[in-house]
């Protein structure tokens, strides 16, 4: 890649990517798009990478939507090529196998919105402003935004936010179970290592299929999520890891995964 706008970086089992157009609030464009499809691809591929975080450079913004200079002059099928083009990085995103969290440190918005509802667990900045901006501009969210604001925080709050355009500070967002936790800007860093750590340290194979089995539980009905749940379940005790944990308990100390 010529230009970094977007960089994947490897510390022990955690993954980062980081969107850097400051300057433009970390807005996506094409290429934005397509450098994140690129740096995801290889961290979801990368055996050595257990936790994923996603961020952007500096603390003004997570991402602050589309780049709105290629709305201009776009016709029906431009815009079907740009929803496709997040929709496949977002796909990425929920089918990813390892735990996906989304770090948000300023403005997520309209497409960064979409991005951190593709995401496992949010935690966010106080500064952190969240929304659907989309229908001030003439248009609806493109990316998932409408589907995935419903089945994580529900019709009326999805229709709010979307209908209005309206954002909601960080604290609005937590107690509307959009975020787990909002953080001090200064210590958002942190919080985030501390979460990726200990997700790090679990099974990835349990962790595979726990976040399998979360999945189905959004769409199937009760028989069908259960028995998926089940299956799931049985599965780990094909591993070593299941039986490292179980003596782990019983010997009092803490397993160690290995990921087999």
């Amino acid at each position: 890649m010529t230009d970094k706008l977007v960089t994947a970086e490897i510390e022990g089992a955690i993954g980062t990517i980081t969107v850097r157009r400051p300057k433009s609030l970390n807005a996506l464009n094409a290429a934005v798009v397509g450098q994140l499809f690129e740096a995801a691809s290889g961290l979801v591929d990368d055996p050595a990478v257990r936790v994923v975080q996603i961020t952007g450079e500096g603390d003004r913004a997570f991402v602050a939507g589309a780049d709105i200079t290629e709305f201009v002059g776009a016709t029906p099928a431009d815009a079907m090529a740009i929803a496709l083009r997040i929709k496949k990085v977002t796909d990425l995103l929920t089918g990813c196998p390892k735990p996906v969290v989304a770090v948000v440190n300023g403005f997520c918005l309209g497409g960064g919105f979409e991005l951190a509802l593709a995401c496992d667990i949010r935690i966010a900045s106080s500064k952190a402003l969240f929304g659907l901006p989309e229908i001030k501009l003439g248009i609806l969210p493109g990316g998932g935004g409408t589907v995935r604001l419903t089945k994580v925080a529900g019709s009326s709050v999805a229709r709010m936010l979307a209908l209005t355009g309206d954002p909601i500070p960080a604290q609005r967002a937590y107690e509307l179970g959009l975020v787990v936790s909002v953080h001090e800007p200064e210590e958002l860093a942190a919080a985030a290592r501390a979460l990726a750590d200990k997700l790090a340290a679990l099974s990835p194979f349990a962790l595979a299929q726990l976040k399998s089995s979360l999945t189905v539980a959004v769409d199937a009905d009760i028989e069908s999520a259960c028995q998926a749940e089940i299956k799931a379940f049985a599965l780990c005790y094909s591993t070593a890891d299941q039986e490292e944990g179980a003596r782990a308990f019983l010997e009092k100390r803490k397993p160690v995964f290995t990921g087999r």
